[in-house]
């Protein structure tokens, strides 16, 4: 593969990811107009937000099998025609089975676009460099939910139809479509040039640790920044400008840390700085649920966002070096307990806040950030990172 084609296909990995940013965090700024434009209230409205998810979980699953059958640079393509007709339908139907089968596509072609770009930086770069890059890759999911939102709310001042922030989403994947038009793919599947035939390589024991692990990050981190804001208001007695910024706080310097650590862990062994951060992202945890003085959260959460940031595709770089040839389907495993744990994030901890209150949607999230260390743990014992083949010196 030349040069050239590894920084185009490096940029397309760094745009599926800000689509996917931009898909997922811009519904919390569209939800009351949409809510409004279909008139129904508001709870019911973001129950049909469900499908988008739903959506990328199923993507992210099948895409496994799916790369090794439908060449990548085709999926691409066929994935802006999806974008184009999901788009139309939101601007010109005003049924609500149409817009949840338009959200429904938004998440497919969201989940194909980011499994396609977790595969592209795990085939194309290897050991510490890999982290680094996905580490980089990632940091555009925020960098989209840091602009985006903005986007949304300029729009909506000027009393434009919400459907206009969906086709400026559009957009990044109208970069993808011509980055894909003008790359070379690698080839995977039985044509692959470098995969040894009838030869399949077992995934070990620390593949599941990782799986584990990416579930529990995911579903501790969202059920946490879910709930942060009623358990500021309600027991800590902030106002909700001051609850809203502990989050913007907390996505602020994940976006940093991940630019840190994307330096970070070129020198460093991945698997011990994950258990570091695991274990300092659970205290800081457990320090913000027990702290009583309000004025410590900020800087609490300031702390956390920063440690936390290289946690999730850490996770997902070791579990790419647990086999020799970066295996498609085993990223897209990882990638796929990660997504479940978005999914069942409001399952999960919306009958703790109704039994317990926010504290205790709290106190599981860091439960579940302590299960996440454990794993990272018991990973220092099995992980085949180390083994001849798997990890390259630069």
């Amino acid at each position: 593969m030349t040069n050239r084609d590894r920084i185009g296909l490096t940029w397309i990995s760094f745009f599926s990811y800000a689509l996917t940013g931009a898909v997922v965090i811009v519904t919390g700024m569209v939800l009351e107009n949409i809510a409004d434009y279909f008139q129904l209230p508001v709870a019911q409205m973001s129950n049909t937000f469900t499908f988008l998810n739903a959506g990328i979980l199923v993507a992210v699953f099948l895409n496994a099998w799916l790369m090794e059958i439908i060449p990548l640079k085709r999926q691409l393509i066929f994935g802006f025609v999806l974008m184009v007709l999901a788009v139309l339908g939101l601007m010109t139907s005003h049924n609500l089975s149409v817009f949840s089968l338009c959200m429904f596509v938004l998440g497919v072609v969201s989940g194909i676009t980011m499994s396609i770009g977790t595969f592209l930086i795990t085939h194309l770069y290897e050991g510490r460099q890999r982290g680094s890059r996905l580490l980089f890759t990632d940091s555009f999911f925020s960098m989209a939910g840091t602009i985006f939102p903005i986007i949304a709310a300029a729009i909506l001042a000027r009393s434009l139809p919400w459907y206009w922030v969906y086709a400026c989403i559009g957009v990044i994947y109208l970069a993808i479509f011509v980055l894909a038009l003008c790359f070379e793919f690698p080839v995977l599947g039985k044509k692959a040039p470098n995969q040894p035939q009838g030869e399949k390589e077992k995934w070990g024991l620390g593949v599941l640790f990782l799986a584990i692990a990416a579930l529990c990050y995911i579903l501790g981190q969202l059920g946490f920044i879910g709930w942060v804001p009623l358990y500021a208001t309600k027991t800590m007695g902030m106002d909700i400008s001051q609850a809203g910024g502990l989050v913007g706080n907390f996505w602020t310097s994940y976006m940093i840390g991940m630019w840190a650590f994307s330096a970070i862990l070129r020198f460093f062994d991945p698997q011990r700085i994950l258990t570091v951060l695991a274990l300092m992202a659970t205290a800081l945890m457990f320090w913000f649920v027990s702290a009583t003085d309000a004025s410590m959260l900020k800087w609490i959460m300031i702390a956390l966002g920063f440690f936390s940031s290289a946690i999730y595709t850490t996770i997902i770089t070791l579990g790419s070096l647990q086999t020799k040839v970066s295996s498609p389907k085993l990223v897209n495993f990882i990638l796929t307990c990660g997504t479940v744990g978005t999914m069942l994030t409001f399952v999960v901890t919306g009958p703790i806040v109704e039994k317990g209150g926010a504290h205790a949607a709290l106190l599981t999230a860091n439960g579940l950030y302590a299960v996440v260390f454990v794993m990272c743990l018991l990973l220092g014992f099995v992980s085949r990172h180390k083994l001849p083949g798997h990890m390259s010196a630069h």
